[in-house]
Order: structure tokens, then sequence, then C-alpha cells
């Protein structure tokens, strides 16, 4: 028989929670008299400037606690799952889908598609809309939920019904209407396929989108990333050097378009675009703020920025002190930031003539070669591909390698296999480019 409410692994140290004496093992029952559903339900009803808790304690005993505190301040409850409920699967079949270009053999939960909701507030997550029901619209619309990040991919309700193999695709698009309405902030993604919703669909697509600005923050255009196993899968081709220039072209000519009216630009390339074309970034200010990290829109950008920062602040008096400004170390990237990293490592190599950087661009041999990213490597493929060179005192492998809150890669080889298998310290590097440069002008 399944327990009444939900499950405290921890509360954050300093928090609310510990100060009324909450701790892991309790189960969160009711607040304000009403019993909690989801993270919906809890963040909403926690938001107010007093609030009633009902908890159970593992002996059976039931407190009632009466809490004021600031307005929007988190009480600093960790639940066992982070939804307070089971995830929602997705039922579409696009002909995108990364999920269904995986190999067989790796762990189970990469297999599971989600298109929750919940996760687009909670996590940053893009959403197709076909299976959010109309209770789970509702819940948006009265807690004013947001942003609402949506998986757009076309406006012509037919192409969209055909890309995801999903005959309502199409009607759920009227979903947006109604969070227009009631004014919930979104953004917008549109993964764009070759012969499908490119050139002229993507013309109309951008066109009906910009209906809903403001409330439609932004729009990235990426394209789809295909893997080798992709047998018995829509055929899709890769878009080349002359594609990317097109779309780049594109969207230049709708922000330029937007801008003067609505202080944003709306639609944005993401990075590969600009690599494949062999086209400089745009500026910082063309991207509004970075609305779109997730979606691969600035980050190389915003990376090169803080390292020119990072740069700058090594030239102030005393920043050099407790800097260790001699040594040889490695460094791993995909081949679609590999340009860019090189940079910013020879830059570092020209002002400290004592520091050796080697960076190492890793071909995704597990995925295919058209997969350049860095956060789809492979401990494999590095191991393999790293076999027999120097490697110096430290190897940095960056964050997004890794699994969440885990020192392992995506086929399960561990962050400590590749130190021993390739017998080198590692050191694993945030994505920022503050960090990097503290990775390789490290301090004492």
């Amino acid at each position: 028989m399944k327990e009444k409410g939900h499950l405290i692994t921890r509360v954050e140290p300093g928090s609310i929670a510990e100060e009324m004496e909450i701790g892991a093992g309790d189960r969160l029952l009711e607040i304000n008299g009403q019993p909690i559903e989801d993270v919906f339900d809890y963040q909403y009803l926690t938001q107010d400037d007093y609030v009633e808790v009902l908890v159970a304690k593992p002996s059976g005993e039931e407190w009632l606690l009466e809490i004021d505190k600031d307005y929007e301040e988190d009480l600093g409850i960790i639940f066992e799952n982070g939804l307070m409920d089971d995830y929602h699967s997705c039922s579409n079949k696009c002909i995108f889908c990364f999920i269904d270009q995986m190999p067989p053999g790796m762990r189970p939960t990469l297999y599971f598609k989600d298109d929750d909701s919940r996760l687009s507030f909670l996590q940053g997550n893009y959403v197709t809309l076909t299976n959010m029901s109309e209770k789970d619209v509702e819940r948006i619309i009265k807690y004013h939920m947001s942003p609402i990040n949506i998986s757009f991919q076309t406006t012509n309700p037919g192409l969209r019904c055909r890309m995801l193999h999903n005959r309502f695709a199409g009607e759920a698009l009227k979903k947006v209407d109604r969070f227009y309405e009631a004014g919930i902030e979104m953004n917008g993604q549109i993964v764009l396929c070759k012969g499908f919703n490119d050139g002229e669909e993507l013309e109309r697509s951008i066109r009906d989108l910009t209906r809903y600005l403001p409330h439609l923050r932004s729009v990235s255009v990426v394209p789809v990333g295909l893997s080798k196993y992709r047998d018995g899968l829509e055929p899709l081709e890769p878009f080349h050097k002359e594609d990317a220039k097109e779309v780049i072209a594109q969207i230049r000519r709708w922000q330029e378009e937007l801008y003067p009216q609505y202080g944003l630009h709306f639609v944005h390339a993401s990075d590969e675009w600009y690599v494949l074309a062999g086209e400089e970034l745009p500026p910082e200010e063309t991207y509004d703020g970075y609305l779109q990290l997730e979606n691969g829109v600035g980050m190389l950008r915003l990376m090169m920025e803080e390292f020119e920062d990072a740069m700058e602040r090594l030239s102030q008096p005393g920043a050099l002190e407790g800097r260790i400004l001699s040594g040889t170390y490695s460094s791993v990237t995909g081949q679609i930031s590999y340009p860019y990293i090189r940079r910013m490592a020879d830059r570092i190599m020209e002002r400290f003539p004592d520091i050796r950087i080697l960076v190492y661009p890793i071909r995704n041999d597990f995925f295919g070669e058209r997969i350049t990213v860095t956060g789809l490597l492979t401990g494999q493929d590095i191991l393999a591909q790293l076999e027999g060179k120097e490697l110096g005192e430290i190897l940095c492998l960056p964050e997004n390698l890794l699994r969440s809150g885990e020192h392992v890669l995506l086929d399960d080889i561990t962050v400590e296999e590749i130190a021993g298998t390739l017998q080198v310290r590692t050191d694993i590097v945030k994505s920022s480019g503050y960090d990097f440069v503290d990775a390789f002008v490290r301090k004492r």
C-alpha cells in the first residue's frame, strides 16, 4: 500500500525546514489544508509569506507547522522525486528524436522519452504540448507557471503531425494561444530537418510565432542531430556549409526587422550553424540575455566573453599571487567547440609561456562523426583517442561530459576509470570561461 504524502530525503542546512525540525524520512502531507499532487502544487502553495505545513514523522506522529517567511522564500525541502509524481512519457515518434537513434545496451534511463510540462518549468526541458492534458494547461495558467519551453518544429499543422508522427500534433498548437492570452512567458525551439521544416516552412513558422511576442520571448533554431543508428527511421540529410549560411541569413533578416519594434532579437541560430558556416559568432547583445543557453544558443559566445573578463582580471594588481604559472596540462572537447577552446588555450600560453595546454578534439565514433557536441562524447572514445598521447600533469574533463551529480559518462565509464587507464590525474572543469582560466592558471 502506497504511503500518504511525499517522502523528504533531506533539508537544506540553515533553511526554514531545518529550523522547524523537518527532517529526512518525514513525509509532507498538506500545505494550507490542501493535499499536494506534485511540484506545481508545492511551488504555488509555498509562495505566500504565511503557510501551514502538515508533515508526518517516521513514528506516525503528525505535526502542523505554522511558518512565517518572506514571499516566495523556499522552505529548503528536498524530495525523493523532484517532480513529486511519476514522470510523463512521450507518445510521439518524432523523426528527429535522438533517443530513437541510441544504440542498444545502454542504461535504461537513457531510453526514457519525457515530455513533461513540469520538467519544462523545473529544468528548462522543451515540450511538444501533445502530451499535455487539459488539466495541465489549466494548472499552468492558474499557477502562472513560467517560462514554459515549447518544442514547435513548425506551425504548419499538417507538417507538424507528420514530423511528430502524432495526428494531434497540429491541434496541440492551440494551447499556445491560451498561454499567450494568460500572459504566460514562453520560449520556443525549432529542430530543423533538411527538406521538411527549413526554407519557406521556416519562414512561415517564424512569421506565425511573432504573433506571440512579447510573451514568447525567444525561438531557437537548431540543426537535427544525426547519429549513425538510424536504421528503420525517416531518412534525413545533414546540413552543409551553404545551408548553414542560408539559415543564418534568414534569421538575421528577422532579427533586424523585429528588434526595433520589440527590443528582442527573438529568433536565434544555435552555435552549430555558425561553426558549420565558418562565420564568427554574433556579439553578446544579440542573444537577449542568453535565453536559450540550454539549446546551445550563445554558449560559445558566453564562454568567450567570460574568458576575456577572466584574463582581464589577471592583469589587476595582485591577481597572480597564489597562482601556478607553469606546467603541462591537457583537455578534451567536442569537434564543434574545438576552435574556440584552442583559441583560449593559445591566449593563455601566449600570456604565460611556461604553461602548456594540449587540447584534443575527440571524434565521436560511438554515435557517429556527425555528432560533434562535447556533451555526447563517451569514455570509450576519449580513452581510445588519448591512448599514447602526451597528457601532462592533469587531464581536464568538461563537466558536461558527466551525468548530473556523478562522475559517470554516457557509456557508464567513470572519471576514475579514465584516470586509471591513462595513468593521469583528472580534474573536472565547469563550462564557464572563468573556470577554463582557473583550470590552467591554477590556484595553489
